[in-house]
């Protein structure tokens, strides 16, 4: 019997799921607290709780992450020098630290319109090696022509050694700028990527698991883990893209609408006829506009670790993440008492980080350089959690100062949350309860609720976000202020929402939400079984999802008529659109299949469709001006339910 093992890497869980190949059925799983910045310790700890009689026959192993998206939210990505060759247009305040701009580049037909400046490559080269540990280039029209970033790789390579991306390589979409970024980032997390898959690796072969090893990509896709070391950037958004995967394939519905609730985030992504419904516009993250595919998601900021406070009486929920009160209360029992004697501050003072039940604690983490006020503060703070005013001895508290220790991971912030409402309710139990429930005891006498119905209140709050963004995900087009008016008065209106797909819950406590979401929406609401690890099912059953776009242009020069193809291994000449139509089907399916072997996926199980779109100057007219064929290939791993 062979099986196969998916794991998640998630903000606060790491996953790990067994799935049996014969029928598909998922056998075992297990969750352990995710651990930063070295993430071996919860893969492990992940890996232990599953039945160990298993490993020795598993086959293949496939793993998700949100390192990708954390590195570059949090700005801890490698020094990358990043050259754009050609005319660029560079928005004012972008924030790249290391770039310039070099002679060269391409026309839209691939015609060269200035010669590259070799020299100009080469003193800036030998004035960054030193300062930087990979490089990127980007050049005008290369999805044209890659002639000028082939050989400024060449030259880099021949300079330094060090890593090289080319924005060809990772987008054939036109956006040279954007091209340029989706090589800088990818840059940067080359050596972060290639260290987790190493940790991966290295705990497999600890295991003796004798596995093929995959990666899930944002477009909810497969690679075989040579290219996800290659083209990190790929990875951004696959815990998101494993849930919507993962959901899909544990409620057997080909069409549906999958919500995850993280302990950071909300997500809300839509899955049709088996595959995902990608964005046309290129992932977005930390503020950078990528030319990555990816899932079409929305988000909140609101998950079952964000921080509940009050001010004005008024209930807050999020942004920030917190651990729980009563996770901190399983690890350091002593938060119990100064629970039961917190201060409560004055209400001018009140604020996200000045409330009565947030409590801070040293990560342990060292950074140089930080204020003669920030270390004043610091000092304060040990290894057990204290409360501000333990902080703030001799002077009023500072938000500020503890905002920026926050944010620079020097401190961990703890507080009531979601999850905190839900032990308080009695519909969760993994950590300690008390905490929990001397919390909501003291928020709610802020707010004049009693425990219970306040942490109800947060419950109806959290559960209201959830169905909101499930309908600004639908109703794209429209404006997410009417939307929340429309669910808000539903009583008052008489009416609210009918959803047509499947919403599937996936996430730790979903359960708890299931009769909250009901009532918002008119819905068919899945809770399906192993929901709770969702995403490292999703990590195991993506497809493998390959899109090869290749173009065909009618070239006019004086009276002579030509025919250029466009395509990822650069641009070629035909004498006739036939010959070009027959080169472009054949190195499109073999582009797809070599993908596909690469990956580890058996070329006979591949099936790919073809698309042609064409645009002529009128109808009835002879040749088209121009041809895009669009080749996707789907295969699958050996599992399917």
């Amino acid at each position: 019997m062979q099986y196969s093992m998916g794991i998640d890497a998630g903000g606060t869980y790491t996953d790990s799921v067994i799935i049996r190949d014969s029928d598909g059925a998922v056998i075992d799983s297990n969750k352990a607290l995710t651990t930063y910045p070295d993430l071996l310790e919860g893969i492990r700890n992940s890996i232990d709780g599953l039945d160990q009689e298993y490993l020795t026959n598993v086959k293949l192993v496939s793993v998700s992450t949100t390192l990708s998206t954390n590195t570059i939210l949090e700005k801890t990505g490698y020094p990358v020098a990043l050259l754009m060759i050609g005319d660029y247009s560079i928005p004012e305040g972008h924030s790249i630290d290391n770039s310039i701009v070099i002679k060269g580049g391409h026309g839209s037909y691939g015609e060269e319109l200035s010669p590259l400046d070799e020299q100009a490559i080469r003193d800036y080269v030998t004035k960054m090696k030193e300062k930087v540990s990979a490089f990127a280039i980007s050049s005008y029209f290369s999805v044209r022509n890659p002639n000028h970033e082939l050989r400024a790789k060449e030259i880099v390579k021949e300079i330094t050694g060090m890593p090289v991306v080319c924005g060809h390589e990772l987008t054939q979409a036109l956006g040279a700028y954007e091209r340029g970024v989706t090589a800088y980032l990818n840059a940067q997390l080359i050596p972060i990527t290639s260290q987790f898959i190493e940790t991966v690796i290295g705990e497999m072969e600890r295991r003796n698991i004798n596995a093929r090893l995959l990666m899930l990509k944002c477009d909810g896709s497969v690679v075989g883990i040579d290219e996800a070391k290659e083209k990190p950037i790929e990875s951004i958004f696959s815990g998101p893209a494993a849930s919507l995967v993962g959901a899909s394939y544990l409620s057997d519905s080909p069409t549906c609408l999958a919500i995850d609730v993280g302990g950071t985030s909300t997500d809300v992504a839509m899955v049709k006829d088996g595959l995902p419904e990608i964005t046309d516009r290129g992932a977005v993250v930390g503020g950078w506009q990528t030319k990555v595919q990816a899932i079409r998601m929305e988000t909140s900021a609101m998950g079952g670790d964000s921080h509940v406070w009050i001010k004005a009486q008024k209930i807050n929920i999020g942004p920030r993440r917190v651990m729980p009160l009563c996770v901190a209360a399983s690890k350091w029992p002593s938060i119990i008492d100064k629970l039961k004697l917190s201060r409560t501050p004055s209400k001018m003072q009140m604020c996200e980080n000045i409330q009565p039940t947030k409590f801070f604690v040293k990560t342990g983490k060292d950074i140089p350089n930080i204020s003669k006020l920030e270390q004043e503060i610091l000092d304060n703070i040990g290894e057990e959690p204290v409360s501000v005013t333990e902080i703030f001895i001799d002077r009023l508290p500072s938000p500020l100062l503890l905002d920026r220790l926050i944010q620079k991971r020097l401190v961990q912030a703890i507080g009531f949350t979601p999850t905190d409402a839900l032990h308080v309710l009695g519909e969760y139990d993994a950590w300690n309860g008390e905490a929990s429930r001397i919390g909501a005891n003291t928020l709610g006498r802020l707010t004049f609720l009693e425990k219970s119905k306040f942490s109800k209140a947060v419950k109806s709050k959290f559960a209201h976000n959830m169905a909101l963004y499930i309908m600004a995900y639908l109703l794209r087009k429209v404006d997410k202020e009417e939307i929340e008016t429309i669910i808000a008065n539903q009583k008052e209106f008489f009416s609210h929402f009918k959803v047509d797909v499947p919403i599937i819950l996936l996430g730790g406590p979903v359960s708890a939400y299931v009769n909250e979401v009901n009532e918002l929406l008119d819905a068919d609401i899945i809770l399906p079984e192993h929901a709770e690890v969702g995403n490292a099912v999703g990590a195991l059953v993506g497809k493998g999802i390959k899109r090869v776009e290749i173009l065909i242009r009618t070239v006019s020069k004086g009276n002579k008529t030509g025919i250029m193809m466009f395509s990822p291994h650069g641009r070629q000449k035909f004498p006739g659109y036939p010959d070009a139509l027959e080169a472009a089907e054949k190195l499109g399916r073999e582009m797809v299949l070599d993908y596909m072997k690469e990956a580890g996926l058996d070329r006979g199980d591949v099936k790919v469709e073809v698309s042609k779109q064409e645009i002529k100057l009128h109808e009835g007219a002879g040749l088209p001006i121009e041809t895009k064929m669009t080749f996707v290939g789907i295969g699958m791993p050996e599992i399917e339910k």
